[in-house]
Parts: structure tokens; sequence; C-alpha cells
């Protein structure tokens, strides 16, 4: 009598009648072989080897430092206002603190303007800068900046001792055009009456 083995269910008898033998090794990965699979809990994940080593971090963070110690000095001479750029912002800051002045306190206020010392500011200012706007109140130009043109209804004062802009308590002001010339640029700062507002632009505009 021959005797019969009996398989366990899902697993491949392989070879003869004689000889049996269960799935390979490769099978129990196989998730088509019917073989039990390994637990995935029971794998090891290299968890250790996803982590940044604390010489890793202090790399990075060494290269960031270097690259901004770089642009800092880029960044703060783009802001520098110097040449043309100072000379228009005094120009506009000396313009507007005159305006604010005789809208608060409600009176005629001046900008007196000396083009051949290339002086100019807010007549009766006791200091260089508003204290409460901020503003620049009495400026010079910067060596290289000259008065190019300084029109006010129409008369060129370029060549005067100096010269009056005045501002009303309304807000308007007298009609006024400033031209600044020098290091190979020219802005023009137009004053217009209705609004006394100062607007920047090309000579040519």
């Amino acid at each position: 009598m021959v005797a019969t083995r009996i398989v366990p269910a899902g697993q491949k008898h392989i070879g003869n009648s004689g000889s049996s033998s269960f799935a390979s090794t490769a099978d129990w990965d196989n998730p088509r072989s019917g073989a039990r699979q390994t637990p995935i809990g029971n794998r090891q994940t290299p968890i250790a080897n996803l982590a940044f080593t604390l010489i890793e971090i202090m790399i990075v963070v060494g290269i960031i430092g270097l690259i901004a110690a770089m642009g800092i000095p880029s960044i703060a001479k783009a802001l520098q206002k110097e040449g043309m750029r100072k000379a228009v912002s005094d120009v506009q800051d000396v313009l507007f603190s005159a305006r604010e002045q005789a809208i608060v306190n409600n009176r005629k206020v001046a900008v007196i303007i000396y083009p051949r010392t290339r002086q100019f500011g807010v007549e009766g200012a006791t200091g260089s800068v508003n204290v409460h706007s901020g503003k620049t109140t009495i400026a010079t130009l910067p060596d290289g900046i000259d008065f190019g043109m300084l029109d006010i209804y129409r008369l060129d004062y370029v060549q005067s001792d100096w010269a009056k802009i005045f501002f009303n308590s309304d807000g308007t002001s007298d009609e006024a055009v400033i031209v600044l010339i020098g290091k190979g640029q020219t802005q023009k700062i137009t004053l217009e009456y209705a609004t006394g507002l100062p607007v920047v632009s090309a000579v040519n505009e």
C-alpha cells in the first residue's frame, strides 16, 4: 500500500510521488505563490539614514550665512540714496514739508532756494528734518548736481541769488519747474498750482 502525504492547502507539491517538498524560499515573498509573507512589522526600515546629522545642518547654516553676508552690501548700496537720486528725494521732501506746514498752520509757507550755493529749504525751518514727518526741510544738492533751471511762473531764476516758491493753506502752490543736472543725468520736478504736489519726470516730458 502506497502512503499518501497530504499537502497543506495553499502550498505547492514539487517532485515525484516518492518525494515531496514545499515552495521555495522565493515563493514566500511572492504574493501569488500562496506562501505566507513576512509581516510588514518585522521588516526593518532604515529610519536613521533619513535624518540629518549635526554636521550637515551646520554646513547648511554656514552656507546660508555666507550668501547673506555677500548680499547685504549690495542691498545696502541699492537702498542708499546718493547723487541724482538723493537730490531729487531731498527736493521732493522740502516741497512736501512746506506744503504740509502751510496746511497744518493755515498760513502761507515758502521754500527758499539759493541756486548758486545749491542750498534750499523751508523758510524759517530750525532743523534739517521735520520731527513729525521725518522729511527733509533743509538740504544741499550733492556734489556734481546743480540746478539747471528754476522756473517760477515761467521766469527762470537759476542765475539769481535766491528765489521763493510759496505754498498756500489750501494746498495749492506757485507753478514751478525745477531741473536738476549733473553726472550725465537730468531730472525735472514739476509743481502744479492746483495740487501743490511735486511730480518727477524726464526733462523731455
